[in-house]
C-alpha cells in the first residue's frame, strides 16, 4: 500500500480524513477492538496533559478506560475535522458535571495516518473553569501523571463517581468516609481527592452534603406534590437524607440556594426549581 506521508495531493487528504472519520465513528460506539484495528503496529501515542507516550501494547487498556461509561455520553466537537495531508486536527471539549458547577477540558487532537493506519496521535488538554486556570492546572500535571489518568480519564472518573452517588444512595450514611467510598467505587483515595479538589474545586465533604441536599429537595418536591404541608419538618429530612448535623445541613442548604430552607419553603415551584438549577 502507497504511504500516504509521500503523498502531498487530495488523495491523501481524503483517505486521512476518511480513517479518522472512522476512528472517531468507532470512539463513538465504544467498538474497542475496532478502534485497536486503526492503530499503526508502531503506533505513537503522545497524552502531553500527562507527559506520557503509550504504545501499541499499552494502548488497549488506556482506551478501555477513557470510554464514556454512559451511553449518552459523547465529546462535544467545537470545531470540523481539519486535514493537512497526512495528518488530521480536531479539537472538542469533556464536560465535567460535578456538585457545584461545571468544569471542561479543551482538548485537541492531531492524528497522522500513514499506510492506512492511525501511526501518531498528539493529544493536549487544558482545563478550563471558574476556579483553576491553566496555568495552575499545568503546574499538576505531573501529579496527574503519577495517578495515571488523561484528561478523558477524569472525565469516565467524574461521571462513574456520579453515577455511583445516584444508584448506590451511599451519602444516605452519615459516616460516609472517603476511603468507603474508593473501596466500593473502584478509584483509589488519591485519584478521588485529585478529581474533587483539582478539578471540580470542592472538597469531598461539599461533594457528599450536596448530593444529601438533591435527596432531601427530591423529597421535599414529593411531599409538596401531595400537598401535606404538615408532613414537612426540614430538620427530620436533613438527618434522613444523611446529614450528622443541623449547622452542616443549614451551611450546605445557604451555600448551594443563596437562600434559608424557611424562605425556600415560601418560593413557587418554578421559584424552588430556578434556585436548584443555579
Amino acid at each position: 500500500m502507497e504511504n500516504l506521508r509521500s503523498n502531498d495531493g487530495p488523495q491523501a487528504r481524503e483517505a486521512t480524513l476518511e480513517v479518522v472519520r472512522q476512528y472517531h465513528l468507532c470512539w463513538k460506539r465504544r467498538d474497542l477492538d475496532a478502534i485497536m484495528a486503526l492503530y499503526h503496529p508502531e503506533i505513537e501515542y503522545n497524552d502531553f496533559f500527562q507527559n506520557r507516550q503509550l504504545r501499541l501494547a499499552e494502548l488497549r487498556e488506556y482506551v478501555r478506560a477513557s470510554m464514556p461509561h454512559a451511553p449518552n455520553e459523547a465529546l462535544e466537537h467545537s470545531d470540523r475535522i481539519r486535514c493537512d495531508c497526512d495528518t488530521a486536527f480536531i479539537q472538542y471539549q469533556l464536560t465535567l458535571r460535578g456538585s457545584a458547577g461545571l468544569a471542561s477540558f479543551r482538548s485537541s487532537e492531531a492524528i497522522t495516518v500513514r499506510d492506512g493506519l492511525i501511526w501518531r496521535v498528539n493529544e493536549y488538554s487544558s482545563l478550563i473553569n471558574a476556579r483553576t486556570t491553566t496555568a495552575e492546572i499545568a503546574g499538576s500535571r505531573p501529579a496527574t501523571s503519577r495517578l495515571g489518568l488523561s484528561a478523558r480519564q477524569l472525565s469516565v472518573m467524574a461521571q462513574d463517581l456520579q453515577s455511583y452517588f445516584q444508584s448506590r444512595q451511599a451519602y444516605l450514611d452519615p459516616e460516609l468516609s472517603l476511603q468507603q467510598v474508593a473501596e466500593s467505587s473502584g478509584y483509589s483515595r488519591n485519584q478521588i481527592s485529585y478529581l474533587l479538589n483539582q478539578v471540580l474545586g470542592q472538597t469531598f465533604y461539599r461533594y457528599v452534603n450536596h448530593a444529601r441536599l438533591n435527596h432531601l429537595l427530591d423529597q421535599l418536591e414529593t411531599l409538596q406534590a401531595q400537598n401535606n404541608p404538615a408532613a414537612i419538618r426540614m430538620d427530620q429530612l436533613a438527618f434522613a437524607a444523611g446529614f450528622n448535623s443541623l449547622s452542616a445541613f443549614y451551611k450546605s442548604f445557604s451555600a448551594h440556594l443563596a437562600t434559608t430552607p424557611k424562605a425556600y419553603l415560601k418560593l413557587t415551584h418554578d421559584q424552588q426549581k430556578a434556585a436548584r438549577n443555579q
